[in-house]
């Protein structure tokens, strides 16, 4: 496998060898616009989120590119497929190939899962233009991908190996509610494909619900021995309060919350829903 980036901490071990876990807590949509790039610099500064995904040719864009900079907040890049862009200086063409993707993405519930031949070159376009925007915004390469709507994941993005080898990509949720064998097995399987080509974290999952209380105390519980990612979305009040009022520290105990992202190089076959 090639190398991660050089500012990603790779951890030599994971928990399976008795190394020491960790807990990623990363927001999601930063630079879509003004009020989301606030909350969540808040949490940030609080120390209640260790990274940013940032979105590119959106309203915020730009200027949440100067503060991450500014203030040395880690930002990787969080692919948009599904969300219209709303920079106004955003090409024409780009937005057209978007739109395109989006309205295939999300016609039907499987569209994800179906590679579309016909949009092989609107899809290299969109993923390569998005790299490219966040190289000049940030200044460097993104060294870690994921996705809007985790659509970083769809068959026409793997499939067609659109994302650099070596970095590190946001694998499958970990912990979702109870699905059928064949969706269980498809997400394994897909992880392990991850896994061959991307650094991936050991576990990962989303902050919401909040409720019940077990569900995150079980994911704050194999943070201790594993690299655990939760992703989270400030902008939406119930979490922006989980976040700010210090309820995250209280939650997680012992459990070390990342200053940044990290990573692990063993990757355990993910906890069935």
């Amino acid at each position: 496998m090639v190398s991660a980036a050089a500012n990603v901490d790779l951890m030599a071990d994971s928990g399976a060898d008795g190394q020491r876990g960790v807990l990623i807590v990363n927001a999601d949509d930063w630079g879509r616009d003004w009020i989301t790039t606030q909350r969540i610099r808040e949490c940030v500064m609080d120390r209640s989120v260790s990274s940013v995904s940032a979105m590119v040719f959106m309203a915020d864009s730009e200027r949440a590119a100067i503060i991450a900079g500014q203030e040395e907040i880690d930002a990787g890049l969080h692919l948009n497929f599904t969300t219209p862009f709303s920079d106004p200086n955003c090409p024409a063409l780009l937005k057209d190939r978007q739109r395109e993707i989006c309205e295939y993405l999300r016609g039907h519930r499987l569209a994800r899962g179906i590679f579309h031949p016909g949009l092989m070159r609107s899809f290299d376009y969109v993923v390569a233009a998005q790299m490219g925007e966040f190289r000049r915004l940030y200044q460097r390469d993104s060294n870690r991908i994921d996705g809007h709507h985790h659509m970083h994941l769809c068959a026409n993005v793997l499939h067609g190996k659109l994302l650099p080898a070596g970095i590190i990509v946001r694998r499958n949720d970990s912990f979702l509610p109870s699905e059928n064998l064949i969706k269980r097995l498809y997400r394994q399987v897909q992880d392990r494909i991850l896994a061959q080509r991307y650094f991936l974290v050991d576990f990962f999952t989303n902050l919401a619900p909040l409720s019940p209380a077990a569900r995150l105390d079980r994911v704050f519980s194999l943070s201790r021995k594993y690299v655990v990612e939760l992703e989270t979305h400030p902008v939406k009040p119930e979490e922006y309060r989980f976040l700010k009022s210090g309820e995250i520290f209280q939650r997680t105990g012992h459990v070390p919350i990342a200053s940044r992202y990290t990573t692990s190089k063993s990757i355990p076959q993910a906890l069935a829903p």
